[in-house]
């Protein structure tokens, strides 16, 4: 058992990975403490969790002092890049990630912070086209957040996301390809996992993480396995 529990602050709860991300830190014995900030309610209550409702992510200033006290974050907010061009995409996903995680890092130093980026992030010159601005993006936000003066900072890059079962914000997208699972885990074994294998290799890494800050499907699969 370890000495110091984890007091984890987690983003993007109502979306399908923050949702999945905060019901394992619900669950799990090593987590005493959740914090989410979401712009609505997220319907969610229990003894561990504290909600705060915040309009304005570039503006925490109101917050910052609630924000104090916490050994990891786990970012998972994001948003499709559909419809959106690389200055706007840029906007809510590197600019809002960045400040938020900034804040995070200046009010708590010995955290560990895990973001939730995606598979192919780093590959930018071999895509071209909408999808390489995505990569582009996500890319840049992965290096700057490992610049930031955490404890640790983990990248974590899913590629399929099989979902965790009775949660509300599942893309309904997703359920047409459940039944697949099981296919598509042993045919794409380095592609696929689990959202709970997401969030329970998210509280692993405040304890064992890796030294490689890089997590890829593997690598995910294998930390939720310690």
């Amino acid at each position: 058992m370890p000495n110091e529990k984890i007091r984890a602050i987690v983003t993007g709860a109502t979306g399908m990975v923050g949702e999945g991300v905060l019901h394992e830190c619900l669950l799990h014995p090593d987590v005493e403490k959740v914090l989410i900030i979401n712009r609505r309610p997220s319907g969610i209550t229990h003894p561990k969790l504290t909600e705060i409702i915040h309009a304005d992510f570039f503006d925490l200033s109101p917050i910052e002092k609630q924000l104090e006290g916490y050994n990891a974050a786990f970012l998972c907010l994001g948003v499709t890049s559909l419809g959106l061009n690389e200055e706007q995409y840029s906007h809510v996903t590197y600019d809002l990630t960045m400040h938020m995680a900034e804040t995070l890092a200046k009010h708590n130093p010995g955290m560990t912070c895990c973001y939730v980026s995606g598979a192919g992030t780093g590959n930018e010159k071999r895509m071209g086209g909408k999808f390489g601005m995505w990569v582009r993006v996500k890319t840049k936000t992965e290096n700057d957040l490992m610049k930031l003066p955490f404890k640790k900072a983990y990248m974590f890059r899913p590629g399929y996301i099989h979902p965790t079962k009775g949660m509300k914000n599942t893309n309904k997208l997703y359920y047409a390809f459940t039944w697949m699972y099981p296919i598509l885990r042993a045919a794409f074994p380095n592609v696929v996992c689990t959202l709970k294998e997401i969030g329970i290799a998210m509280i692993n890494t405040v304890y064992k993480g890796p030294e490689n800050p890089i997590l890829e499907v593997k690598d995910i699969v294998e930390l939720a396995k310690l």
